[in-house]
């Protein structure tokens, strides 16, 4: 069973960076999408970014965050620099068992990992 575990969330202010990670268990990462998504209070889960053999970017962070994965530690990153008081929300990294879908919508993927927050102060 695929499980995933988010780290590296925190508090910072306006402009700043902050590097996500999410460690998953198994093979997760062949022939898979990886996504990481958002959720601010109130609002609709929002895609962010999500990686198979592309990547792909909202708009709102193209220009600013950055998907990566490495293989041989089956982690997912996210980079976020420039970090604006609108990226904060609970960060969430997920898995789809097949190709990334053209819209990066919550319903597409299967596993979830419990998220790690993100806090930016203006």
């Amino acid at each position: 069973q695929v499980q995933l575990k988010e780290s590296g969330g925190g508090s910072v202010q306006a402009g700043g960076s902050l590097r996500l990670s999410c460690a998953a268990s198994g093979d997760t990462f062949r022939n898979n999408c990886m996504g990481w998504f958002r959720q601010a209070p109130g609002k609709e889960r929002e895609g962010v970014a999500a990686i198979d053999s592309s990547t792909f970017y909202a708009d709102s962070v193209k220009g600013r965050f950055t998907i990566s994965q490495d293989n041989a530690k089956n982690t997912l990153y996210l980079q976020m620099n420039n970090l604006q008081p609108e990226d904060t929300a609970m960060y969430y990294c997920a898995a789809r068992f097949s190709w990334c879908p053209s819209i990066l919508q919550a319903v597409w993927f299967a596993v979830w990992g419990q998220g790690t927050q993100v806090a930016i102060a203006s």
